[in-house]
């Protein structure tokens, strides 16, 4: 048309757009207070193009905008209601579920540390699965041993630290 291509244009709502749609449209209003329509594409040598177009032209490809993306949003709702498989099921769920190698890799720790607690002390086993499992204090598993706060803490210290090399091999 003719080529005026003001800097004022006006913002058009940000819109999902096909991956094939390559035009963008744009519309602008000069000091005369006249809109301007516009058309903006890439062509096949790579060069930035934008034509006016008339208002007519400009509603057709808005209106064709609209219904591309009352189409994308109807696919989506059709491929989340019909592919409801355990993948697409499992992305969506609040709490993951435990895989199978998670699970046996839980037992085997466990088992493993079962036996690392069975091969303690006496005094060091009871006094960790009180504090650990049994949910006292170390003030309230010495109240109930008979013996000092600093007995039960450095009692249940180096049963961690015997676990924790236990553990490493």
């Amino acid at each position: 048309m003719d080529g005026h291509h003001p800097n004022n244009d006006k913002p058009r709502p940000k819109r999902r757009k096909a991956e094939d749609n390559p035009y963008t449209l744009s519309e602008s209003v000069d000091t005369s207070l006249t809109s301007h329509y516009y058309i903006s594409f890439t062509d096949e040598q790579g060069r930035k193009n934008r034509l006016e177009i008339s208002q007519e032209l400009f509603a057709a490809f808005d209106r064709f905008e609209l219904d591309d993306l009352s189409f994308l949003n109807e696919v989506d709702k059709h491929y989340e209601h019909s592919e409801l498989t355990e993948a697409t099921l499992n992305a969506r769920a609040l709490h993951k579920p435990i895989t199978v190698e998670e699970i046996v890799s839980y037992h085997t720790q466990s088992e493993k540390l079962r036996e690392a607690i069975d091969l303690l002390p006496q005094t060091q086993r009871t006094r960790l699965l009180l504090y650990y499992f049994g949910g006292k204090t170390y003030q309230q598993i010495a109240e109930m041993e008979g013996c000092t706060h600093h007995a039960v803490m450095k009692s249940v210290s180096a049963a961690i630290k015997t676990l924790k090399k236990f553990l490493d091999t």
